[in-house]
């Protein structure tokens, strides 16, 4: 055990005492794969150790929600996947609370669980979900909530800066593996449950140009290289081919993506390392990590993220049938919102590239097309997206490691834009989002825009 999730581990256990000395708590999380994984790892935990609780998922969590939060008066508030940016709010309002976050924190409390206070990056070295599988370790062995964890770091991407889970993630990984075991492969989604064509069809991270949102074009892709798509007048999956079989489409991938100029970076993400969950049935969403991040994603990204903690307690009838429901027009919204962008184009400044959705894609999903679009436009700009929503712009920022490495931290570039012209937003290094008033727009990004100019300048 390295000597940072020993640290972490004490800090959790003395979480886990306060815990245990309520009958009943509060829990609030995040409406994403990693919040929904977080807030059922703390809830099975929680009926492990026969503590009631009621369940809270938000957007965005904001001086309102605690200030209800503090006047319904809880025996104790867990936050999960959240908090750590508000503790000076938490503080105000004297709500008795646990978090347990891994973005940024601004400041700290004796109840408070962040791989940043213990010199760890929450950005790709544990999510929230893995800082609340130590939190649920303390309160009991709970080693089986491991796949949960893995879950919330893949949906968060935290693989995605080495093709793999290092660090604490790989700690959890490694630690657990009769319940999750890494392997290479696609990187598709739908290796468990889509006909071939329809992996390739509904391909956005990457976006094949061509091939993505066309039937036709992926039926004719494995026509031409001598593959047949069905067996027995059934469809087939990936898990349903031979070896060879794999391999041959996965080359004749990289001989398309090549000749279609998708980009080293996209190409190379083709394949990487996948985790799969052994107490899972083959052939479901759940079996694959990266599939059951996205189901839960989708579950979120239409306010109802309580259908996807039902399906991490171990629903899978009517839970599991929502949740697929969801995800089906997740997918269909995502190609949809890629087409978008593709058809009107980003504008450039000298340091960001933006494109204004309005109402042509939804907010909740707008940053995951800000993110799949990045890869067909210009790498060498972070990438900002404007939504509109009922109370402002709904902003998305996504930047690659690269920028980073040169010194862009979009987390402190847009929490400074709001601090000066009001709103409220922050995230990671990575990828950030806020929302700021209507009328701000140009405002927001010229500024944004400046402030980005001078991280980069600093660190050269």
């Amino acid at each position: 055990m390295s000597e940072t999730m020993i640290q972490m581990a004490r800090r959790a256990a003395k979480c886990a005492e306060e815990i245990k000395k309520h009958k009943e708590v509060q829990l609030v999380s995040h409406i994403d794969a990693d919040g929904i994984s977080s807030g059922a790892i703390i809830a099975k935990a929680l009926e492990g150790a026969d503590i009631d609780h009621e369940m809270l998922f938000v957007k965005q969590l904001d001086e309102n929600i605690i200030r209800d939060l503090a006047d319904s008066n809880p025996e104790l508030t867990i936050f999960t996947d959240l908090g750590s940016g508000q503790i000076e709010h938490i503080n105000n309002y004297e709500l008795h609370a646990v978090i347990s976050d891994h973005h940024r924190p601004q400041g700290d409390t004796d109840l408070h669980l962040n791989p940043h206070l213990f010199g760890a990056n929450g950005s790709f070295e544990i999510s929230g979900s893995g800082t609340t599988f130590i939190l649920a370790s303390q309160l009991d062995k709970n080693n089986s909530l491991a796949d949960l964890a893995i879950v919330g770091c893949v949906g968060d991407m935290q693989n995605r800066k080495y093709g793999k889970l290092v660090s604490l993630n790989r700690e959890i990984l490694e630690d657990n593996p009769a319940i999750v075991i890494p392997k290479n492969d696609i990187s598709l989604y739908g290796k468990q449950t889509r006909p071939i064509f329809k992996m390739l069809q509904f391909s956005s991270d990457p976006y094949l140009p061509g091939l993505t949102g066309s039937e036709d074009a992926c039926i004719g892709f494995l026509h031409n290289i001598g593959l047949r798509s069905a067996n027995d007048e059934k469809w087939r999956r990936w898990i349903d081919l031979t070896e060879a079989e794999k391999v041959k489409i996965t080359s004749a991938l990289f001989q398309y993506s090549v000749q279609n100029g998708l980009s080293s970076y996209n190409i190379n993400r083709l394949v990487n390392e996948c985790y799969l969950l052994l107490p899972e049935k083959e052939g479901t969403e759940m079996r694959d990590a990266s599939e059951y991040a996205t189901l839960l994603n989708a579950t979120g990204r239409y306010m109802q993220a309580e259908i996807g903690m039902a399906v991490c307690m171990g629903d899978r009838e009517d839970a599991y049938e929502a949740a697929r429901r969801l995800l089906y027009e997740h997918r269909k919204n995502l190609v949809e919102g890629l087409n978008f962008v593709r058809d009107t184009g980003v504008t450039q400044l000298s340091h960001l590239q933006f494109f204004d959705a309005g109402s042509n894609i939804p907010e909740t999903i707008v940053g995951i097309v800000a993110g799949m679009s990045h890869a067909s436009n210009n790498r060498r700009l972070p990438i900002v997206a404007f939504a509109d929503k009922e109370d402002g712009h709904k902003i998305s920022a996504r930047g690659t490691q690269e920028l980073v490495n040169k010194g862009l931290n979009l987390s402190e570039a847009i929490s400074q834009v709001c601090q000066e012209i009001g709103g409220a937003g922050g995230g990671h290094d990575i990828a950030a989002g806020a929302t700021v008033p209507f009328g701000k727009k140009q405002e927001f990004i010229d500024r944004l825009n400046s402030i980005i100019a001078s991280q980069i300048a600093s660190k050269a």
